[in-house]
């Protein structure tokens, strides 16, 4: 493992400025369940770091605050926290659910949602609801804030459009229907401590004749990065949820997934499986029952 200095700031001024001084030679750790392994596994990789910079002890990183229309999630929220919260098990569900599949006990007490933003894994099991919430993320400098749509800043796999001067500050989504359907379906090789093989974040809403208004497929695991899967969303707005209407879905996210990957090795299985967990988690958001 290489060598590096340890700093461990408590404001997000010193923090900037630490950031701004190092630049592309610092690290920062939220929880460390990524960098920490990464960096005892591949010291080639990471041979130019000189500082890590620990966020954990900066206070004003760990909130939640609601507005009339938004809520605003601090980037040290832990997995835990947001699985025990009771504002996001209303307003956002399948973020819970998702948070509360990462890894261990251990593993979710620390590691933390602006983590999991920053390391931009494709595996990662909370980003695929939060592209689906619509989340905006505010991104701090000593030069000043901007704000950057999840969807906008990842990039590929393990790469974000994060500056090395940036650190994640707020983390935004609308308040939306806490009466619409939310679902998260994951695929792991066991039912704990399994990295996702593929998930879905799905979120529907209807309306009062029943057909839907609003539809968000956010696959995962499946893409370089989470996107809304928008041609087999717009297939179904205007219809009323049906299994075979789902399973059509399923096969058009599929589909979809192809047009961007090719095809590889690994298709045959992850395509009937994607299609597979797309119906799954649209049944789920809507009550369809799988037995139809």
């Amino acid at each position: 493992m290489i060598r590096f200095e340890y700093m461990r700031p408590t404001s997000i001024e010193a923090c900037l400025q630490l950031l701004d001084r190092y630049r592309e030679k610092a690290r920062l750790i939220a929880g460390g369940t990524d960098l920490m392994v990464e960096m005892r596994a591949d010291d080639e990789k990471h041979k130019d770091i000189e500082v890590v910079i620990d966020t954990t002890h900066i206070a004003d990183l760990k909130f939640l605050e609601v507005n009339e229309d938004t809520i605003n999630l601090g980037p040290g929220m832990t997995h835990e926290e947001i699985w025990e919260d009771f504002t996001l098990r209303e307003y956002a569900p399948f973020l819970c659910e998702a948070s509360h599949t990462v890894g261990s006990p251990q593993i979710r007490h620390s590691g933390t949602i602006g983590g999991s933003i920053g390391t931009a894994s494709p595996a990662s099991d909370p980003v695929p609801p939060l592209v689906a919430l619509g989340v905006q993320v505010t991104l701090s400098s000593l030069a000043g804030t901007r704000t950057v749509s999840l969807e906008e800043l990842l990039v590929k796999p393990y790469k974000t459009a994060i500056r090395p001067e940036e650190l994640i500050t707020c983390i935004s989504f609308p308040m939306l229907n806490p009466e619409a359907g939310f679902a998260f379906v994951k695929l792991g090789r066991r039912k704990a401590l399994a990295i996702s093989r593929m998930n879905v974040a799905v979120y529907v809403e209807t309306g009062d004749d029943g057909t839907m208004t609003d539809v968000r497929i956010v696959p995962g695991s499946c893409m370089p990065t989470a996107v809304r899967i928008r041609p087999a969303e717009e297939m179904l707005l205007g219809q009323v949820p049906s299994y075979e209407l789902h399973e059509s879905a399923g096969k058009k996210v599929a589909e979809e997934m192809v047009k961007v990957t090719g095809r590889r090795w690994s298709t045959p299985y992850k395509e009937p499986v994607i299609a597979a967990l797309v119906k799954r988690a649209l049944n789920q958001a809507t009550g369809v029952s799988e037995d139809e």
